[in-house]
């Protein structure tokens, strides 16, 4: 493991440990809801799912919910909120750039904030999520949006970057706004070509 990739991992299971994660609201996003509400249920896979409150949500929606990250500390607190909701998921502390404890195809891969820190694995990253979403399977994103004159940050994703993902997927809908940490952010609907 490179440094900077250790440098994260330590950073997000300190901020876990310390329950000082501002991102971890506890509060499934309406984006999320929305899409529950317009589709039937099946299977999905949560991305840097944190301690687990969106698989919550997923499941008592009647989803069969996988949940990947690589902060072990939010899986262990995961696992804890998923028995006390009394529901069932499978979590694993993984990369999601590999994804080595997944198999089968999902009809939803949910990311809030994990794709845009991924830096230089983004491709990785798709090239594996093309493999696990079944035919016409959408994946619903959040991530920090950059300008692409931002060269001091590579922390998010550009416009020239989701114009890149949309050579793998079919971008369904685009909605911009200012994220509750105060950046500019997208969630956007993609769907399996």
């Amino acid at each position: 493991m490179d440094v900077n990739s250790y440098m994260k991992k330590f950073f997000f299971n300190f901020r876990y440990f310390r329950k000082n994660a501002p991102w971890d609201s506890g509060i499934s996003p309406p984006e999320l809801l929305d899409f529950i509400k317009k589709n039937p249920p099946g299977r999905a896979i949560d991305l840097g799912c944190g301690t687990g409150t969106n698989i919550i949500t997923l499941a008592q929606h009647g989803w069969q919910v996988n949940g990947i990250d690589f902060a072990s500390r939010a899986i262990k607190t995961a696992h804890k909120k998923t028995k006390r909701a009394k529901v069932k998921a499978d979590l694993y502390v993984d990369d999601v750039t590999k994804l080595r404890k997944i198999q089968g195809e999902f009809d939803l891969a949910l990311d809030m904030g994990c794709f845009h820190n991924l830096e230089e694995k983004k491709e990785d990253y798709l090239s594996r999520l093309d493999e696990i979403l079944a035919p016409k399977g959408f994946w619903l994103l959040y991530a920090h949006l950059i300008s692409e004159e931002d060269n001091t940050s590579n922390h998010g994703i550009s416009d020239s970057e989701i114009e890149m993902i949309a050579t793998y997927f079919n971008l369904i809908s685009r909605k911009d706004s200012l994220g509750k940490m105060g950046r500019n952010a997208v969630w956007a609907l993609f769907q399996k070509k």
